[in-house]
C-alpha cells in the first residue's frame, strides 16, 4: 500500500543542529535506511516539513518511518494513503456509487422535494 508521510519539524532542536552541521548526516541516514519512493522538503505551516512516499507491504513498517523523525527531530508525523490514478480506476468508485445511491443525502433532498409527506 502506497502511503504519504508528511512530517513537520519544530524550530528547535532542528535549528541547532543546522547550526552544528548534523541535519544532513541525520537525514542521510534516514532516507538510506527507508528508502522512498520519493522525498520533497518543503515549508509546512512556517516550519520545515518532508513529504515522502513510501510503498508499505505491512502496517508494523509504520514505526520504522516515523520514530527516525520523532526521535531525532521532535517532529510531527501524519501518514494517509494514497492512490496513484490506476488504483482509483481499479476502485469502481460507479459501481459504489450505485450501492449506495439510495442512502446518500442528495437523493434524500430530491425525494423530501418531490414527496412533501416524507418530511
Amino acid at each position: 500500500m502506497r502511503i504519504l508521510m508528511t512530517a513537520k519539524f519544530p524550530n528547535e532542536p532542528f535549528n541547532s543542529m543546522v547550526r552544528e552541521g548534523r541535519v544532513e548526516e541525520i537525514m542521510n541516514e534516514i532516507m538510506e535506511n527507508q528508502k522512498p519512493e520519493s522525498a520533497y522538503f518543503t515549508e509546512m505551516e512556517g516550519k520545515r516539513g518532508c513529504i515522502a512516499v513510501f510503498n508499505m507491504n505491512d502496517q508494523s513498517q509504520l514505526p520504522g518511518l516515523a520514530e527516525p523523525y520523532f526521535l531525532n527531530f521532535n517532529a510531527e508525523c501524519h501518514f494517509s494513503v494514497a492512490m496513484t490514478v490506476q488504483d482509483l480506476k481499479n476502485a469502481n468508485l460507479t459501481e459504489i456509487g450505485r450501492r449506495w445511491e439510495k442512502f446518500t443525502y442528495q437523493k434524500q433532498q430530491q425525494e423530501q422535494q418531490f414527496n412533501p409527506t416524507m418530511r
